[in-house]
Order: structure tokens, then sequence, then C-alpha cells
């Protein structure tokens, strides 16, 4: 493959995992990894309520890694409630499942910096061995891919597993339980898969440059080296 193109193919995986790596960053300062209503059920059961009086008793949460906020309806308006993860909420919720995706948002972020610094000394420089070859390409992508499959494993096992909105919900309610009426993910989720998504095909458009997979041989040199030998 020519100069230019290999040049213009590592810029674009270059730009593509900083992009990611910004993305992330920006998914886990925000409030939007999950959205939801919550129902008042013992409101509801003792008032008997059923279509339009029930949505009297719907209140709505939504909350990120840090942070979030919760609407209770009472049947008298909504009450927002504010609240953190640390330390408000660390007793209830599952800490290290928690901590962990923290953690591998941390690495995800990084490790796309990284990439993107690797892949933009390739593009414009003379290409290193090991980690600033095509190996340490490939290196740099499979852990971001990873660690971004692995964020939304975790996430996801502690949100439905774990029941993490209906935690949230009865946070300091002493009477009246709150059960999940609707539950999805948010944008912030839905960055982090598409970052993996990128960095998987940012692997591809390394192997599209003319770059051999790391540790493979190709069967020309060894029947040339078996030819020498036979000669010697």
């Amino acid at each position: 493959m020519p100069a230019q193109q290999k040049k213009l193919i590592f810029c674009t995986a270059g730009l593509l995992s900083l992009a990611c790596a910004l993305g992330a960053a920006a998914a886990v300062g925000t409030q939007l990894w999950v959205r939801g209503s919550i129902l008042r059920s013992t409101g509801a059961l003792l008032v008997n309520a059923s279509g339009p009086e029930l949505h009297k008793f719907i209140g709505h949460i939504q909350y990120g890694l840090f942070s979030g906020q919760r609407v209770r309806q009472c049947g008298l308006g909504g009450r927002p409630f504010h609240f953190s993860f640390f330390p408000d909420l660390l007793r209830i919720i599952p800490a290290s499942i928690h901590v962990s995706v923290i953690l591998f948002c941390t690495v995800l972020i990084v490790f796309g910096l990284v990439g993107a610094g690797f892949f933009m000394l390739n593009a414009f420089g003379s290409p290193y061995e090991t980690l600033q070859g095509p190996v340490g390409l490939y290196l740099w992508s499979f852990i971001s891919c990873s660690c971004g499959c692995l964020i939304m494993i975790l996430f996801s096992s502690e949100v439905k597993i774990h029941h993490l909105s209906e935690k949230i919900a009865n946070f300091k309610e002493g009477t009246f339980t709150f059960k999940t009426h609707s539950e999805q993910f948010a944008n912030s989720f839905w960055t982090i898969l598409v970052c993996s998504l990128v960095h998987f095909l940012n692997a591809l458009l390394i192997r599209f440059a003319g770059f051999e997979f790391p540790f493979s041989k190709s069967k020309d040199s060894g029947t040339i080296t078996g030819a020498v030998d036979l000669m010697y």
C-alpha cells in the first residue's frame, strides 16, 4: 500500500481513538447512564390507583457513575432529590462493581489517548519496534476494546442483576416502597459501546494498512530458509 494511504489510515485511526477517549471522558462525568421511572407501589395500593390516577405515583430517576436525581411522585406533585454515590449510596450499592466500572473507564480513556498518540507517530514518523510498531497498535486497540466491553458487562449486571435503580429509589425511604416501572440505558452507556466498536474497527484498519498480525510468520520466509539449509 502506498505511504500516503497508510498515513491517511493511521491519521483516521488516531483521530477515532482520540474521539473515543474524549467521548468516554464526557460519558463518565454525566448523569445519562440510566433513565427510568419508579412506581410508589405502597401509595398506589393504599388508594387502589389505576389508569390515569396511577401516573400520580410514578416518578422519574436518572443517574450516572457519580451522581443522579430522582423525582418522587406522592400524589401531590413531584419532589426532586439529588444524590451522589460517594459517600451517600456507598452502603447500599455493590461498591466493588461500581468502583471497577469507574476504574475501567479510566483505563479506557488513558489507553485511548495512548493509542491516538502511537497512531500519529506511525503516520508521521518512522514506526519503531514493539510498542510503536504494529504489535503496539494492536495492543492498545485490544486493551481499549476489552475495557469498553467490561464496562458494559459490569454496569449492566449492577443495574439489572443487583437492581440498582430500586436501591437508589428506596434510599432513605421508611414507610413507602418504590418499584422500577421502566428502565433503559441512556446516551453515556451507548457511547461506551460505540467506543468499543471503534477500537475494534481500528484493529481492522491496522490490518488493512498492510501490517501483518502480531507473531505471524509468512510461509515464503519459511520456504526460503528451508532451501538455504539444504544448500549447506
